[in-house]
């Protein structure tokens, strides 16, 4: 299965609970904190949600 990037780009303040927990569930929490994960469709979804505060690579 191939590998996604996902770095955090803006911040959390101000943001509704689900979207902060979103954050945390791909294992993000600070600006520029990168992440390496699976390209599957629930890593697909959360991306999805949460688009506007990070940045996603593909690898």
């Amino acid at each position: 299965m191939s590998k996604i990037v996902v770095k955090q780009v803006k911040s959390l303040i101000g943001r509704p609970e689900s979207q902060r927990k979103i954050i945390a569930a791909l294992g993000l929490g600070r600006i520029g904190k990168t992440k390496e994960l699976e390209n599957s469709q629930v890593v697909r979804g959360m991306i999805a949600k949460v688009s506007h505060l990070i940045e996603v690579v593909e690898q």
